[in-house]
């Protein structure tokens, strides 16, 4: 009779990187999704680096120093919303999205890019340019795109808050269950 011996999973260090949607925005930051995948996965360390309110511009003012604290193995990167929401330009999105997941690589981590999406009444036009941006950046810094992750949550108001933009305390669990399996599968690669 053999007996299968299997080595404990590498503890990595997993920074989300991201705004409201990852900061648990009208929450206690306990529980929202990122302290959930900690509890779900507690061979590894998250680190939730995301901030209410926080642009692609914001954040990469900001990514340097917490890449130099933290030393990540992977950034999960989730922002992109309040550009939108603002009306910014796709292009400067697309911009800062390549310096962000640039600057993550060059440090050593591995990335993963949340895809984020715009209400409808931007636009079609810009609505398509928006979203098309996160195709064209996986594409190009050869990453994996995560779908995004509001759109089985959004048309849903009871896992919405009164805003109609964040997701409540209902709709925690829901995300982390749907971020999970992409996180792990980064993180045995």
């Amino acid at each position: 009779m053999s007996v299968l011996i299997t080595a404990p999973a590498h503890a990595a260090k997993v920074l989300i990187f991201g705004d409201s949607l990852g900061a648990s925005y009208g929450m206690a930051q306990q529980l929202g999704w990122v302290a959930l995948l900690q509890k779900n996965l507690l061979e590894h360390q998250f680190i939730n680096g995301s901030v209410s309110g926080e642009t692609t511009a914001g954040g990469l003012r900001r990514l340097p120093a917490l890449l130099d604290s933290v030393t990540p193995d992977l950034v999960v990167v989730e922002l992109g919303g309040n550009d939108g929401l603002r009306g910014f330009p796709p292009t400067q999105l697309e911009n800062n999205l390549t310096k962000i997941i640039t600057l993550a690589k060059d440090s050593g981590a591995k990335v993963l890019l949340t895809e984020v999406m715009v209400p409808p009444n931007y636009g079609p036009r810009y609505t398509k340019k928006f979203t098309q941006v996160y195709q064209d950046i996986s594409k190009a810094q050869n990453i994996v795109l995560i779908p995004f992750f509001m759109q089985d949550i959004a048309p849903h108001p009871e896992l919405m808050q009164r805003d109609g933009i964040h997701p409540n305390e209902k709709a925690q669990a829901k995300i982390a269950t749907w971020m999970q399996p992409w996180i792990e599968s980064a993180l045995i690669q």
